[in-house]
């Protein structure tokens, strides 16, 4: 990787801009009452309100405008394989024109993807059992993207619940050195490499 400030660099056209971001299934409630589970990789967090950038025909986003309860499940880097069985699928039907050529009708996504639905505490939807990290959260504000084609939420987190194996003994803190997320780099499935440093800011170190 070069690292000269004066190495020449090219002017590219990428079709996405997927540039390293953290995997999550979301699982929202359908109109029948049944759940939706659904892989996405545009989420970030400003303390503890998510944001997540959805297609705006997708059955997520369809659930979260009428029923604004979900939960941002955060797999493992291991399970990137359940997140792939569930990422030509979708919970809308009709399937949306623009996924017929690629996405398939799938009612029950967790079966599909080998995993098993939790109880929540404070919201309907389920979380996803096997993953290390689950965020029970609402949605607070929903709105269209600049160029219409995506829904931007800001969701807040109303319960955490982490495996124990990834949390500092007697603390309320994330263990990074034991946590490690999927990330999603340019459509492609990686892990954590070893840690480089620490913020001054790190209540873990």
């Amino acid at each position: 990787m070069p690292t000269d400030p004066s190495f020449e660099r090219v002017s590219i056209t990428p079709s996405i801009l997927y540039f390293g971001t953290p995997v999550v299934l979301l699982s929202t409630e359908n109109e029948n009452g049944s759940f939706n589970l659904a892989p996405m990789s545009s989420a970030w967090a400003l303390g503890h309100v998510i944001v997540l950038g959805l297609g705006a025909a997708g059955q997520t986003a369809h659930n979260l405008r009428s029923r604004p309860d979900l939960v941002i499940s955060l797999p493992a880097s291991a399970q990137w394989a359940a997140v792939e069985l569930l990422a030509p699928l979708t919970g809308r039907t009709p399937v949306p024109e623009h996924k017929r050529d690629a996405f398939r009708f799938e009612p029950d996504k967790f079966a599909a993807a080998g995993l098993r639905p939790e109880p929540s505490e404070l919201v309907r939807p389920p979380r996803v059992a096997e993953c290390p990290m689950q965020l029970e959260a609402r949605v607070a504000h929903a709105r269209a993207d600049a160029a219409g084609d995506f829904l931007i939420v800001e969701a807040r987190v109303l319960k955490v619940h982490a495996d124990p194996r990834i949390v500092v003994p007697g603390s309320q803190h994330i263990d990074p050195a034991a946590w490690s997320p999927l990330i999603y780099n340019f459509r492609h499935y990686y892990g954590l490499g070893p840690e480089l440093g620490h913020s001054f800011r790190s209540r873990t170190a």
